[in-house]
């Protein structure tokens, strides 16, 4: 067996082909984060609306989506919406759109017991002042809400920043799919596979660090 050999993956072949691939992965993760916050929190609030058609139509979406693992998501509308539109999106698109739509599932169960977690106090003092059911949500139980979920928020970005390397099934140039190319051009796949993975775990293991200490500051805020 040939002894590793990582001298090949000089600053020049991480510009080249690895670069391009983390930035889109982190694009991926941003967007998809922002994207599945504002329907996870739609999802919510349908949930809790006490309207039960809008929250069958929600608790249907979550538990669809939640019961779906997110490959075989990501493989069904990249293969299947180009047949129904008849052109294809592209993988970057594909995956966009994906992400969003099977985070938002996660995010809203995050969000919904985050407003669950609130005091009903909070709810009746709102309804005292003579707030509408929209305006007690935005004015006084988000905001409080949004507080308290910020660690499980962050700690739910990291899983999908570690899900982005999925795209590489559907041949979307993530960071993996830096790597592979890069392995495979120089002839040294072994050596390409242990430094992605490296370059994930000092990613995530700086992430988790960084929400450990939101969750301190946050407790000591409480």
């Amino acid at each position: 067996m040939d002894m590793l050999d990582f001298t090949v993956f000089t600053p020049e072949v991480f510009k080249a082909y690895i670069l391009q691939g983390l930035y889109f992965s982190v694009i991926l993760t941003a967007v998809a984060t922002a994207g599945g916050i504002v329907f996870g929190t739609a999802l919510a609030l349908m949930r809790l609306s006490g309207i039960k058609a809008l929250e069958l139509v929600a608790a249907t979406y979550v538990n669809g989506m939640r019961s779906i693992p997110l490959l075989m998501v990501l493989l069904w509308f990249f293969l299947m919406v180009p047949l129904v539109i008849g052109r294809p999106i592209g993988a970057e698109l594909s995956a966009l759109i994906t992400f969003i739509a099977f985070e938002a599932a996660y995010f809203s169960e995050i969000v919904r017991a985050g407003i669950q977690s609130i005091s009903r106090g909070q709810v009746f003092a709102g309804q005292a002042l003579g707030m509408s059911y929209g305006q007690n949500m935005r004015l006084v139980i988000l905001p409080q809400a949004f507080r308290n979920m910020i660690p499980v928020f962050l700690t739910q970005t990291i899983i999908l920043f570690q899900d982005t390397s999925l795209v590489y099934i559907i041949t979307a140039h993530d960071m993996l799919h830096g790597f592979t190319v890069a392995g495979n051009n120089l002839s040294r796949p072994r050596e390409s596979y242990i430094l992605a993975a490296i370059i994930y775990f000092i990613i995530c293991f700086s992430l988790s660090w960084i929400v450990k200490r939101v969750q301190q500051k946050v407790a000591i805020i409480r």
